[in-house]
């Protein structure tokens, strides 16, 4: 049944696993553990398996890596080459958010 004329459907929030801060979904980069066990960047947030999400800026990233947050949110544990991995993805992440910046 469609949503009548001039109704949206609310907007999907997430809590980044490092920051605990809640923003939509869209906002936020996933990390998916595939069903075959490996850890992937999942920039659309379509594919399947358990994830987990970071804020779009490096020091969430760095936080989440070195203190294994990913890990039980995952619920695995990270090996070395995934975190090196991950964390040359980080390095791709502005140090802060737009609207962190004062833009």
């Amino acid at each position: 049944m469609a949503a009548p004329k001039g109704h949206r459907r609310p907007l999907p929030h997430r809590t980044c696993v490092a920051c605990r801060t809640v923003r939509p979904k869209r906002q936020l980069v996933r990390i998916v553990r595939t069903p075959e066990g490996e850890v992937v960047v999942d920039e659309k947030g379509k594919r399947n398996g358990r994830g987990a999400y970071l804020c779009a800026r490096r020091g969430c990233w760095i936080e989440a890596l070195t203190r294994r947050r990913l890990d039980p949110a995952l619920r695995l544990t990270l090996d070395s080459e995934t975190i090196n991995r991950l964390l040359a993805y980080a390095e791709t992440l502005p140090e802060a958010l737009p609207e962190e910046s004062g833009a």
